[in-house]
């Protein structure tokens, strides 16, 4: 469990999640900083379940976490099957997946070709 005698105010909702993850040994954790590309979020962090119920465990350990140190989530999807979950905690929002789930979503590429396109768009000369 996260340490509790911590105001939210003083601890890094980055860390907390990702100690959370560690904790119930959550695979292939990624964790994408976004404040240079979008305003919903500073943090992305993806991860991996090794089953449908280890998925459920990752996600609802992380909501425990969060909610103990004063982060109430904004939003939560998926729990239901447990093949994805994502928890909207505003500054970090978590993905939590199947293998299966992540490969088809592949959302770190998608963070990632966002970057390239604007990169090789802003190479290009303006076409009049």
């Amino acid at each position: 469990m996260i340490e509790k005698t911590k105001s939210s105010e003083q601890i890094d909702l980055k860390t907390l999640v990702l100690e959370s993850l560690d904790e119930i040994k959550a695979v292939d954790v990624v964790c994408i900083d976004v404040r240079d590309k979008t305003e919903i979020t500073d943090y992305m962090i993806v991860v991996s379940g090794t089953s449908s119920r280890h998925v459920k465990s990752i996600a609802n350990n992380v909501i425990v976490d969060a909610k103990e140190a004063g982060f109430m989530p904004l939003g939560l999807e998926g729990l239901e099957d447990g093949e994805w979950a994502l928890i909207d905690l505003t500054d970090v929002v978590v993905h939590v997946m199947l293998p299966s789930a992540r490969e088809f979503y592949d959302i770190e590429r998608l963070w990632n070709m966002s970057v390239q396109s604007r990169e090789s768009n802003a190479s290009q000369p303006d076409a009049d």
